[in-house]
């Protein structure tokens, strides 16, 4: 379908503060034209864009989508309780049906929030792809390898098994919208020989690792007892920076490691507000930006954030950096716009996805700027950090197919979604419909 956004506010890059008027020409999954159409090009649909500011979909470079089904079921503890005593335990009971309609669940809120994209780990990841699949989404997905007892059978741990087999199964899956990384959890779940297996299988097979790393001061100085090393150089240690990495929080990574992380071409995942509620710290964003790290923006799971939404997590950086260090000018949010969609696309290895330029992929998200917090448009970087937000989210597009449009979604039943959410929750909870009293 050839679609034409006219007349749409688009930031200009070549002044980055103000915004200007473009036509938009989407071609089946591609942008064909920004700023004006070509002659010969014929539009399915015409869209008015006179009120709506264009930008890339927002991706999401760190999640756990089935999640949605813990959201404020662990609440204000620290990390590591909140993983063994809440989380660990009440995983273990999610089936299949669960983890789909946690997943689908995910996709309602991000897809709804300006979303087209996230990087997941989690377990039973083939539902998540199935909710994935049907809402046209995308998603670099991956099992969750743990190892803690140091057994030489690596090849043969179940979780292993999983993950390879989902590699081998999904790995490019609907016209690539779907990809298949690989994953090593942390270092504190994992001894240095599974490390190395699933290293050394990321390499041969050309797939990406996405991990956890550094979240908590705790992990940090705990592997230094066990290692002699921070976590990023345990995982140095086992080859795992051989291949692209996305590393979520790196909230106690030392200067070194930046430095290597930048030398490796690592992605650091910015969570502010999982991080902040489960008091574990800040990453050091403005080093990382200083140093040239590719650093994308992610929510975690919806149990300790407690919401999917990319554009909060933006508004949050864009100003919690500035506080800390009592700096107004600490980031700006000129740059810090590449964080919402361009460097999350580059952690996914889609190159030609997270700009709103000729040749790349159709992912789109219209804000509507008609609107009281929207005005008078001085600044365009400005207006998405701090000014607008994901209630003013008109239009997701992902590929060129709308999945979202003005309240409507286009590929999925919501009511469904949450009804189905609320049933599983009843199941493994003993909740009734929705509601938090125990039956």
């Amino acid at each position: 379908m050839n679609l034409l956004f006219k007349n749409v506010s688009v930031i200009d890059e070549g002044a980055p503060r103000r915004l200007r008027k473009a036509d938009v020409a989407v071609a089946d999954k591609t942008i064909a034209a920004v700023g004006k159409a070509p002659e010969d090009f014929s539009a399915d649909r015409v869209i008015d864009g006179e009120k709506l500011l264009l930008l890339p979909g927002f991706y999401n470079a760190h999640c756990h989508s089935a999640m949605t089904l813990f959201r404020g079921y662990a609440e204000d503890m620290p990390l590591q309780k909140w993983l063994n005593e809440r989380i660990f335990p009440t995983e273990a009971k999610l089936t299949h049906e669960a983890v789909y309609a946690g997943s689908l669940l995910a996709c309602a809120e991000m897809i709804k929030n300006g979303v087209v994209s996230f990087t997941d780990m989690y377990d039973k990841c083939e539902e998540t792809l199935r909710a994935v699949a049907e809402t046209g989404m995308k998603c670099n997905t991956s099992r969750a390898v743990m190892s803690f007892d140091g057994g030489d059978n690596i090849a043969g741990d179940f979780r292993t098994k999983e993950a390879i087999a989902l590699a081998e199964e999904y790995n490019g899956a609907c016209d690539g919208r779907i990809r298949v990384d690989m994953s090593l959890h942390a270092e504190y779940t994992n001894n240095a020989k599974s490390a190395e297996y699933i290293a050394k299988y990321a390499a041969e097979h050309g797939l990406r690792l996405h991990i956890h790393l550094s979240e908590t001061e705790t992990e940090h100085r705990e592997c230094i007892a066990r290692h002699g090393c921070t976590p990023l150089r345990f995982f140095e240690r086992a080859g795992a920076l051989e291949v692209p990495v996305t590393a979520a929080h790196c909230v106690y990574v030392t200067d070194d490691d930046i430095a290597l992380m930048a030398e490796k071409g690592v992605t650091a995942v910015h969570n502010p507000t999982s991080n902040l509620k489960l008091g574990s710290g800040v990453m050091p964003l403005r080093k990382m930006l200083d140093a040239g790290v590719n650093v994308a923006l992610g929510t975690d799971g919806a149990s300790s954030n407690n919401a999917l939404d990319l554009l909060f997590e933006l508004r949050l950086a864009a100003i919690l950096h500035k506080g800390i260090a009592r700096r107004a000018d600490e980031t700006t949010a000129a740059e810090l716009l590449p964080l919402l969609a361009e460097n999350g696309a580059r952690s996914q290895g889609r190159d030609d996805c997270g700009r709103l330029e000729a040749g790349t992929r159709a992912d789109l998200v219209a804000i509507n700027i008609d609107t009281p917090n929207a005005s008078p448009l001085w600044d365009g970087p400005s207006l998405v950090c701090y000014a607008i937000s994901s209630a003013d989210v008109a239009l997701t597009m992902a590929d060129g197919r709308i999945l979202y449009e003005n309240g409507e979604y286009k590929t999925l039943d919501l009511e469904r979604a949450i009804y189905g959410a609320n049933k599983v929750c009843g199941e493994i909870y003993g909740l009734t419909g929705g509601s938090n009293e125990r039956k």
